[in-house]
């Protein structure tokens, strides 16, 4: 078995604005089964983060489902004319947003849960070509982020699961991890990294663009996996996913020489 310490890479960052002034260490390794519990739980809790995120944040990214609700609201005025249904009918809208978004979320959840998070070692670990990584700060893990080989693509492969735990955000975890991701695609000769993101968190879109990713596309009303399509869902469930790719010959990793 490969000796424990040849797996860390340890990179060293300037302290942020919630950090220490003395230098963060992170640690980014390759998983270990002990990890799972932890990995598990940053997972988990970062999805869930996505529930108010696209229930609310999202909201205004979506023109298509503002003109809906303005036009209900125009029509309940008009078969009812009780201005008081009027003023209720944001609360509702909200109300609804927030219950499907948990419910399509919990569902990707559960499935996610169900399948490669529930054996890490057996779907990236042992997958030729895949790897799944945890960044240790402060002697715990603290993020994750996981490398898959599509095979269908052509040379590419796609940056999936990236999750930093709530507490230790702002000091560079996920700039760590993702750089990981692209040392990896250059050792193994990957053409492309790719990956999706339904998030409208501007964090998470500047961590990608930081990295050198470029947006090439956005599917407007993506169906993600786990939702039950209903007419429920499609008014009150909408989202954008994000498509993003870097050429790893262009890349800042490959041209440091890594």
């Amino acid at each position: 078995m490969e000796d424990k310490a040849q797996k860390k890479d340890i990179q060293k960052h300037g302290a942020g604005p919630t950090s220490p002034n003395a230098l963060q260490t992170i640690v980014v390794r390759e998983f270990e089964p002990a990890d799972q519990p932890e990995v598990q739980r940053i997972f988990y809790e970062g999805l869930m983060e996505m529930v108010p995120d696209t229930a609310f944040r999202g909201l205004r990214h979506h023109p298509e489902s503002l003109l809906l609700y303005a036009t209900i609201t125009v029509v309940s005025l008009v078969i009812s004319m009780c201005w008081w249904v009027i003023g209720l009918l944001p609360a509702i809208v909200l109300c609804g947003r927030y219950f499907y978004s948990r419910r399509v979320i919990h569902g990707y959840l559960k499935q996610a849960m169900s399948r490669d998070m529930a054996d890490i070692e057996g779907f990236y670990m042992k997958s030729p070509g895949s790897c799944l990584w945890v960044a240790e700060l402060e002697g715990q893990v603290v993020g994750v982020v996981a490398a898959v080989n599509q095979q269908k693509s052509g040379g590419a492969i796609e940056l999936k699961r990236m999750c930093v735990d709530r507490e230790f955000r702002r000091r560079r975890v996920g700039d760590a991890l993702g750089r990981k991701v692209l040392e990896f695609a250059v050792t193994h000769r990957y053409s492309y990294v790719v990956l999706g993101t339904t998030t409208y968190k501007p964090g998470a879109h500047q961590l990608y663009q930081g990295l050198g990713f470029r947006c090439v596309g956005v599917t407007n009303g993506h169906v993600t996996p786990g939702a039950k399509v209903s007419w429920l869902e499609w008014i009150f469930y909408r989202v954008r996913h994000h498509h993003y790719s870097l050429s790893v010959k262009h890349s800042q990793i490959a041209s440091e020489g890594h």
